[in-house]
């Protein structure tokens, strides 16, 4: 019987055989479902969530408490896909050993096969510590959005001779660490090209070309769930805002023109319960 499971060595195979790993996020159980029938490699249950699903303003006040629940509802539908947490911001930055405790958290309690985690040189200490507990990490440099957002904002990084050198750092250093893999974001194509080449490891585009070993989106951008700004890397396959407010405005209208629900959705009694039911 084949193991059509996918693991972390899974995709360090697709990398050694050129073919591509796609990436989407899932935060609850029916989109999960969805994405692994879809047989999507990895689903990453981002601390993106906290906009997309929980209305926050950014992903900085993304708790514990909130990525575990949305860990839970995803790994109840998934069957074939490599699920890969975010770990939120300050979950793992201020010692190791917190670190691991919270990984492992996502891996007992939430059923996570992996965790991720942002930075380079700053989370090496982490990093190996949740790897030599026996937890499988994914890396993430260039734009890292939990720390970013204080300093810059959402910015393409890389563009300068020094910048791209540390980014290249930060994804060398984090495959010594023994990540299985890095994500890419906003960053030029060429120094995504170059990363790409230099690591034995798989990376994971998101704004950074077409070279990089896999591309990951947020799958309510996807979908086209919201009218916002979306970065110029996003591509909307679907526009299921428009679908969904058609619909609900449908029920409503229906609704008040009582022409929902209709004998199809109602049921019946008998003519002689009913006689005695009005005689009462």
């Amino acid at each position: 019987m084949t193991d059509r499971k996918v693991r972390t060595v899974t995709l360090q195979q697709m990398k050694r055989e050129g073919r591509k790993i796609t990436v989407l996020t899932a935060y609850d159980y029916p989109m999960a479902l969805l994405i692994d029938r879809a047989e999507v490699d990895v689903i990453l249950v981002g601390d993106s969530g906290g906009m997309t699903v929980l209305g926050y303003e950014n992903t900085i006040p993304v708790t514990m408490d909130e990525m575990l629940m949305m860990t839970k509802a995803v790994t109840r539908a998934v069957k074939r896909a490599l699920v890969v947490v975010d770990m939120p911001f300050m979950s793992y930055e201020v010692e190791p050993t917190e670190a691991v405790r919270n990984a492992g958290r996502f891996v007992k309690e939430g059923l996570a096969h992996a965790v991720k985690v942002e930075r380079g040189l700053p989370s090496l200490p982490a990093v190996r510590a949740i790897t030599d507990a026996g937890i499988p990490v994914m890396g993430h440099v260039g734009l890292t959005p939990q720390t970013t957002v204080l300093t810059e904002g959402y910015k393409v990084q890389g563009r300068a001779l020094d910048a791209a050198r540390r980014i290249l750092d930060d994804a060398l250093a984090l495959e010594k660490a023994g990540v299985f893999a890095v994500v890419l974001e906003a960053i030029p194509s060429a120094l995504a090209r170059v990363i790409t080449d230099r690591l034995t490891i798989p990376t994971i585009g998101i704004g950074a070309g077409p070279d990089c070993d896999g591309q990951v989106l947020v799958t309510h951008d996807l979908l086209g769930f919201f009218d916002r700004f979306a970065p110029k890397f996003t591509k909307r396959y679907a526009d299921l805002a428009t679908v969904i407010g058609d619909a609900v405005g449908q029920f409503r209208e229906e609704v008040i023109d009582c022409r929902f629900p209709g004998p199809a959705h109602a049921f019946s009694i008998d003519e002689e319960t009913e006689r005695a039911l009005l005689e009462e």
